[in-house]
């Protein structure tokens, strides 16, 4: 047993004896299928957290032939796979972790002497027979061994992406990409590359270098889009076990939604932080885990940047609205952004927005990564007015609850002045700016837009979280130059509340109205009598 070659095993193991461990063999049968073929190159780009490594691990266990992983997968879901013994334990396996390698050199150069000079020394203690000079380059030494072996070689690189994340000059990136290109590309030794890291891999610059991987990213995921992090029906199973309260698990860590298109149609699937879902249950306690790494401090750095309608997105999703994104001239790294959308693009890698594949926008996902931006917006000074405006949605929604119309007109008059750096023109943008002025609503409600009804679209609906039972549901109506009580009328005449008849015994109805001419809002609030 190597340290590199070879690798132990102890930390998957550690992994499936933890009292929480959710069984992720499945992609296995995904990596079976592409082993020894020209899909064999295959590239994960998760954010931290999100079950990357302790996959890696696993697949360390069942390819390596120098172990005997039989009884460890006896009880996993890959254990049913017509092929799962044609591959297991069958190959030389060789497990890099790039941001050890990386932490304690100055250079490239020095960090891939570093790699060469501790794979030797296993090369050597594994294979005394074969004689491996320290002049041959490593793919030199890898084709000696698998000539002498017969036995191709499974890599798995771990943090692949840590160099163009620490290296931001072109010529450490294409020292980097060239030792990896080298190392893997057209090697007949090679039966599975494997890499993981936060980055994609296409668009440094114009040195396409590693365009043979497969890559699977927050973008899209495909076939591989439950096999990091939690399900829903794995996180359900989590809060029965844990007596914890499932609407609660998806109120916080809910909001990824990635899809696999098959040739039956597709696949969708809700996707949950693991690192949150874990934390909440042996705690039993729901709450912010979002771990802080050097990535995730960045979050108010990368806000206030100052790029052209950055702002005004992010207030946007703030009021729980999505945004169009243009992803394609993203670089793929945390130094190169030309406009808005690289922002946000990157931000969607790193964990703090949701993609929506098939209309193209991005969304804050959950309660965990809305308080992630609430904390770095209270940093921020360009943003302390719409601070101001979500402390002060607290009284703004007791207001509500009293249906005093005039305090709910100022507070929303008063959230307008506070985020007028948002085009305030239509009755859309009226409707961020109620999203806004009445945030801390989320904390009892999901907060619907333009809710089908039959009979039209309700344009905001609160609904009470279950654990909620004695606060009214809410319909709200906008108009835009008009008057409240034609809102009002509309509800009525549109039969709006018959969508929410589950709560018609307490229901509040709102009409807002936004007067131009002299920029005031007016409001009438009712409650619903059948």
């Amino acid at each position: 047993m190597g340290r590199y070659l070879h690798p132990s095993i102890v930390s998957f193991k550690r992994s499936i004896n933890s009292e929480i461990y959710v069984d992720k063999s499945n992609i296995i049968r995904f990596t079976n299928k592409r082993v020894n073929t020209q899909q064999s190159y295959i590239c994960v780009s998760r954010p931290r957290r999100f079950g990357k490594t302790m996959v890696a691990d696993m697949l360390a266990a069942y390819y390596d032939c120098k172990k005997d992983a039989g009884l460890l997968f006896e009880n996993f879901k890959i254990k049913d796979s017509e092929d799962f013994k044609t591959h297991l334990n069958q190959y030389h396996v060789i497990k890099l972790d790039m941001q050890f390698f990386m932490s304690d050199t100055n250079s490239v150069t020095h960090m891939i002497k570093k790699i060469k000079s501790a794979l030797l020394k296993d090369f050597r203690r594994d294979f005394p027979q074969i004689d491996l000079s320290e002049d041959d380059a490593l793919n030199e030494l890898l084709l000696d061994i698998f000539d002498s072996t017969d036995i191709p070689f499974v890599l798995l690189i771990d943090e692949w992406d840590c160099i163009m994340r620490r290296y931001h000059d072109t010529k450490s990136q294409k020292e980097y990409l060239d030792f990896l290109r080298n190392l893997i590309k057209d090697q007949p030794y090679i039966a599975l590359a494997y890499m993981t890291g936060i980055l994609p891999i296409k668009k440094y610059g114009e040195h396409s270098t590693l365009n043979m991987f497969y890559e699977y990213s927050m973008m899209d995921s495909a076939e591989i889009s439950d096999g990091f992090g939690f399900t829903e029906a794995e996180v359900y199973n989590l809060c029965q076990k844990y007596g914890m309260d499932f609407d609660e698990a998806r109120e916080w860590y809910d909001g990824y939604h990635l899809i696999n298109y098959t040739r039956d149609g597709k696949e969708d699937y809700s996707i949950y932080s693991p690192k949150s879902v874990v934390e909440s249950m042996l705690r039993h306690r729901y709450g912010s885990y979002w771990n802080q790494t050097e990535s995730y401090d960045a979050l108010k750095d990368y806000i206030q940047m100052n790029k052209d309608g950055l702002k005004d997105a992010i207030v946007q999703m703030l009021s729980g609205e999505s945004i169009e994104i243009q992803t394609r001239y993203f670089q793929n790294d945390m130094n190169t952004f030309e406009t808005k959308d690289d922002v946000l693009t990157l931000l969607v890698h790193l964990g703090y927005l949701a993609y929506n594949q098939e209309n193209n926008t991005v969304t804050i996902p959950n309660k965990e990564i809305a308080q992630e931006f609430i904390a770095s917006i209270e940093m921020i000074p360009s943003y302390s007015t719409v601070n101001q405006a979500i402390q002060d949605s607290k009284q703004l929604l007791k207001d509500l609850w009293n249906m005093d119309e005039e305090c709910v007109a100022c507070g929303i008059e008063k959230a307008h002045e506070e985020i007028s750096i948002l085009k305030y023109n239509d009755e859309n943008s009226l409707s961020c700016t109620v999203g806004l002025a009445f945030y801390y609503a989320r904390e009892y409600y999901q907060m619907i837009r333009e809710l089908p009804t039959g009979k039209g679209y309700a344009d905001i609906c609160f609904i009470p979280r279950l654990r909620y039972t004695d606060i009214p549901a809410v319909i709200i109506e906008l108009k835009w130059d008009k008057n409240a009580q034609t809102a009002m009328n509309q509800i009525y005449e549109k039969n709006y509340p018959s969508v929410l008849k589950d709560y018609t015994d307490n229901l509040l109805l709102c009409g807002i109205n936004y007067n131009r001419a002299d920029k005031t809002h007016e409001c009438k609030i009712e409650r619903f009598h059948l």
